[in-house]
């Protein structure tokens, strides 16, 4: 099921996915609440910086929710007429890798239920992993099928897809078409 309200910026990694987020919140006029999933590590500099370089960039009125684990309650318990900003599902699969598939599935579920059934708008970004070489190690290759599995589930439900690439938000949903009734998109 489609919700109209729901955006899904996806792209590389430094692309501009999250600025264009923040852009496409920004302009919504409405109270804009950010969800962050990323979990901080201390002794990651590299990593730190960019979680810094982030909060730097929102505006003093958003809230910021930071949210690792349970985004489909997060995204129930915040009231209506909200636009929400969750940055990012890469970040959110990563917290997930150690879970067995079924745990797993239990989580994609219950987040695709609390997207198809809100009435906030919710910009949703994601990072593309799939068009490099494939990862030389089993937790690499979770990550990256978890993710792109999860993107595909999530762009199917979005009313809006943008793809970030080469300094250009390329709204896909309009130039291309949806692969929404193949029989794989329902195994997931």
């Amino acid at each position: 099921m489609e919700n109209s309200n729901i955006i899904l910026v996806t792209g590389a990694a430094n692309s501009g996915k999250s600025e264009w987020g923040e852009y496409l919140v920004n302009n919504s006029q409405k109270p804009v609440i950010y969800i962050a999933t990323a979990q901080k590590i201390d002794n990651d500099e590299e990593w730190m910086l960019k979680i810094k370089q982030h909060q730097q960039r929102r505006p003093k009125k958003w809230q910021t929710w930071e949210i690792p684990f349970d985004l489909p309650l997060a995204i129930e318990q915040i009231s209506e007429d909200n636009c929400i900003l969750i940055d990012s599902l890469g970040t959110w699969v990563a917290n997930f890798l150690e879970e067995d598939e079924f745990n797993w599935q239990m989580q994609v579920e219950k987040l695709i239920f609390s997207l198809e059934n809100t009435s906030n708008y919710i910009i949703l970004v994601a990072e593309e992993t799939g068009w490099g070489v494939i990862p030389a190690y089993p937790q690499g290759r979770l990550f990256r099928n978890r993710l792109g599995k999860l993107i595909r589930l999530v762009g199917s439900i979005a009313n809006t897809v943008y793809l970030i690439v080469g300094g250009y938000a390329v709204d896909v949903s309009k130039i291309g078409v949806k692969l929404d009734n193949l029989p794989m998109l329902e195994a997931l």
